[in-house]
């Protein structure tokens, strides 16, 4: 018992240290990125891109080292090879860009418009090409565009992490995109063992150790010319393939 409760107050502040060396590496990161911005976009894109990914590589590889995690996502390692199509992972906890971005850095994500006033996200997620939803319109238009040229986005289509399992009803948002762009929608099937970072979960707020994360591609779906069948199509898949996104009973 006292071996136990030794053993759970080290992994907390080791986790708590883990916390504070990933906000200074993002918050170092952007700092040190910050005069790319008098670079071509063509330039500072691409080298932020895998900065950013980079962090998000080593912050996890450490996690795991010190015990605090348990990764299987190796197999996105074959997504690097790809172009001009749709990441489309489903969403169970906050921490799911990392998990995605760790192994295809040249992922551009469609993000959330708060990201770009914070400190630790907002200067690295600009000068990435990061798309923000503030404005709608706006978002479809360069979201298309970038498709068009190449780039994989990276859009989650639940649009907001999942609060029923094993996912939210798809949104509409993903299959417009796909559909203008005439792009692929790759599946990505993410699965953990902890609630952590899950809606309403706190960053501060330490979760049972090991976290388990496995993430690995799923089948491609072609988008349709109707947006309802796109996303009637990527709610079959996904809850065919996922019981629960979230299952204490994962194990590596």
């Amino acid at each position: 018992m006292i071996l136990n409760r030794c053993i759970r107050i080290g992994q907390i502040l080791l986790f708590y240290l883990m916390l504070l060396w990933l906000g200074g590496m993002l918050l170092l990161g952007n700092i040190v990125v910050l005069p790319l911005i008098l670079t071509p976009k063509s330039v500072r894109r691409p080298v932020v891109q895998y900065c950013i990914g980079a962090i998000c590589r080593v912050f996890l590889s450490g996690a795991s080292a010190c015990g605090l995690m348990r990764l299987d996502l190796a197999a996105l390692d074959t997504l690097n090879r790809e172009r001009g199509m749709l990441l489309v992972p489903n969403h169970p906890s906050m921490i799911d860009a990392f998990l995605v971005l760790s192994r295809v850095p040249r992922a551009v994500c469609l993000m959330k418009a708060s990201i770009g006033s914070n400190l630790f996200l907002g200067a690295g997620a600009y000068l990435a090409g990061y798309v923000p939803n503030r404005h709608p319109e706006r978002m479809f238009r360069t979201a298309i565009r970038r498709v068009c040229a190449g780039d994989l986005l990276m859009v989650f289509p639940e649009g907001t992490r999942t609060t029923q399992q094993p996912v939210n009803a798809m949104q509409g948002a993903v299959a417009l995109i796909a559909k203008k762009a005439q792009a692929p929608l790759q599946t990505i099937l993410i699965t953990t063992n902890s609630a952590y970072l899950s809606k309403g979960w706190k960053i501060w707020r330490p979760p049972t150790f090991p976290l388990i994360y496995r993430a690995v591609p799923g089948e491609r779906i072609a988008a349709s010319d109707s947006l309802a069948t796109t996303s009637s199509a990527l709610q079959q898949y996904f809850e065919g393939q996922l019981t629960r996104s979230i299952d204490p009973a994962l194990t590596l």
